[in-house]
């Protein structure tokens, strides 16, 4: 056997069988294919070995069935474009209705979607099926939540079918996709905002949904102890005013005060009773006061304490008062006896004007008689019941008189308001 039978042989082990035309084929495998073919048309053309035409003729019925079928098939199959929500595809069917075509795309759809054209208009091939899911969105409108029911594919349609202006502040970008659920949408539409701080008056419109994102907007920042009129987190409304009020605690403030003395009593018998005598008089001291300061814009809202001392201390004031039991009020008038020629009279009224308002009658049962306010034992001390029991029983020169005695020997030591007569 030849090498090419040999290799024939090793790809075909029926050649073993000897027999010649599987040995052909198996050397020649297109040949084979070939010839299978050919015989497959003489079968279907042939009956028992003989060309027949009966046999043609069925054969061309089937084979004609089978083009108009063909044509049919080709004929009722359409490309239609399906956009559900923005989302664009190319669909490939034989349906004859839009409900049909979406049906087909195994769309589950709800009574809220909305479908154009309706579902039930024709189709064609080409046709353009636009499909908008309900949505239900959560949406925060300056601060107001509720969920809305939208059909609308992105934001943008969103905020037009809510009405809001289009110049309105929105969380999330316009062109962004709306979800079936899940989906939240804050809103902050255009608010006038008036802003006083630093003496002057701002008025803006803002879409800021926060009192504290307005000041930042208008450049206006808070100190630590700065005030304002709203909270940070108050959410804006329409025609709000906030006032930033400056708060300043580093200033203080240093005065000087009085100290109000006491006065301190002591009894003493050698004074009769309702009588007082100013032992030791009393002077005020002074205190040095540090306090810190609050300032709001720039005036004192409040002050506090935070040091002070006494830097003069004060006087004691010393009053005696008397115990000594009054002597029995003195009857009788005045003797009429005549006193000398008036001397000092000038000074003697501006004593008596300190005294007694200048009534030199006066006896208003404090012990002391007369315009000069003489007790009964220095008026008889002196001399003066030569004139009456008592100086208001006396006249105006008698009391000069007796008063004129009493400064010879003791000066104006006993008269109060003696300074009155360089006055």
């Amino acid at each position: 056997m030849s090498a090419k039978w040999s290799v024939a042989a090793q790809r075909c082990p029926e050649l073993t069988s000897g027999v010649l035309r599987r040995v052909f084929y198996c050397v020649f495998p297109r040949a084979r294919t070939v010839l299978k073919l050919r015989a497959n048309v003489v079968k279907l053309f042939t009956s028992d070995g003989k060309f027949s035409f009966v046999k043609v003729g069925t054969q061309l019925v089937v084979l004609c069935a089978l083009v108009l079928g063909l044509v049919a098939f080709v004929g009722n199959n359409k490309t239609i474009t399906l956009n559900v929500d923005g989302k664009v595809t190319s669909v490939q069917t034989f349906g004859g209705t839009v409900g049909q075509v979406v049906k087909s795309a195994k769309l589950d759809l709800k009574p809220a979607d909305r479908v154009s054209p309706s579902a039930d208009a024709t189709v064609e091939n080409g046709t353009v099926i636009n499909v908008n899911m309900a949505k239900a969105v959560k949406v925060s409108l300056d601060g107001s939540e509720k969920t809305v029911s939208t059909t609308a594919p992105d934001v943008a349609g969103l905020v037009t079918e809510l009405g809001v202006a289009s110049s309105s502040s929105v969380s999330v970008p316009k062109d962004a996709q709306l979800a079936v659920d899940g989906s939240f949408v804050s809103i902050t539409t255009p608010k006038n905002v008036s802003i006083v701080a630093d003496g002057k008056v701002t008025t803006a419109t803002t879409t800021a949904s926060t009192v504290e994102a307005v000041l930042e907007d208008a450049g206006v920042t808070l100190g630590v102890n700065d005030r304002a009129s709203q909270p940070g987190n108050a959410l804006v409304v329409n025609n709000m005013v906030v006032k930033v009020s400056r708060v300043d605690t580093g200033q203080t403030a240093a005065t000087t005060e009085d100290v109000a003395f006491e006065t301190m009593t002591s009894e003493s018998a050698d004074l009769f009773k309702g009588e007082k005598k100013v032992t030791q008089a009393g002077a005020a001291g002074k205190v040095e006061r540090t306090f810190k300061l609050v300032l709001v814009d720039g005036r004192e809202a409040s002050r506090t304490l935070v040091s002070e001392t006494v830097s003069v201390q004060p006087v004691t004031e010393q009053v005696t008062v008397g115990t000594k039991a009054k002597p029995a009020a003195t009857t009788g008038t005045n003797t009429g006896a005549a006193a000398p020629a008036m001397m000092n009279e000038a000074m003697w009224d501006k004593i008596a004007q300190c005294e007694s308002g200048g009534n030199w009658s006066i006896n208003s049962g404090n012990g002391y008689y007369g315009g000069l306010q003489f007790d009964i034992r220095t008026w008889i001390g002196s001399g003066g019941g030569a004139y009456a029991p008592n100086a208001s029983l006396a006249t105006k020169a008698q009391q000069i008189d007796i008063a004129n005695r009493v400064y010879a020997q003791r000066g104006l030591q006993p008269w109060g308001c003696g300074w009155a007569a360089t006055s």
